[in-house]
């Protein structure tokens, strides 16, 4: 991938882009952007349309940019480039944080507000007490002991684990 500058004015946004991207968010980009600098180059095609990064975009126009780094994606098809920006976008969403390690890695961070980028510690730890109330006990692996059996086949493993069952074993079924 080739990083280029271009001027802004030389991008357009993408019409049918499905993301929505509220003021908010422009300005928590924009606070990003200033605290950490542009690490991210923007996404487009070869007639300049957005394909990702319209929300870097917004906000480095808002902020008087006039030049900004792009990446050319010119080796997709039309239909691969809205699937491509429907798919960056729906990845994003998909999973949240480790709330405890969340925790411990905000705990190093002093001189940033990461309130400014919706991070709020007390909050945190009200989600985790609320998910400690709510989870189900776990595994203990420090005071219960156990036997991996490798099966060749999902078959086998249901087989193996129906016997253990049927001779009183407690068992949890892993698949690798």
């Amino acid at each position: 991938m080739k990083i280029e500058k271009v001027n802004i004015d030389s991008i357009k946004v993408y019409p049918n882009n499905a993301k929505i991207h509220t003021a908010e968010q422009i300005e928590e980009i924009k606070k990003s952007i200033q605290e950490f600098g542009n690490n991210d180059p923007i996404a487009i095609d070869e007639k300049g349309f957005i394909i990702e990064g319209e929300g870097r975009y917004l906000a480095q126009k808002d902020m008087g940019i006039k030049e900004i780094e792009v990446i050319k994606l010119t080796h997709l098809t039309e239909e691969q480039k809205v699937a491509y920006m429907l798919v960056h976008n729906k990845l994003t969403m998909n999973t949240g944080f480790d709330l405890d390690l969340l925790e411990e890695e905000l705990s190093k961070i002093s001189s940033i507000d990461m309130k400014e980028f919706e991070f709020d510690i007390k909050e945190i730890e009200e989600e985790l007490e609320e998910e400690e109330k709510t989870q189900e006990p776990s595994f203990n692996y420090k005071e219960q002991y156990g036997v991996i059996v490798i099966c060749k086949d999902e078959a086998e493993q249901e087989k193996v684990y129906n016997s253990l069952l049927d001779q009183g074993y407690e068992c949890k079924v892993v698949t690798t």
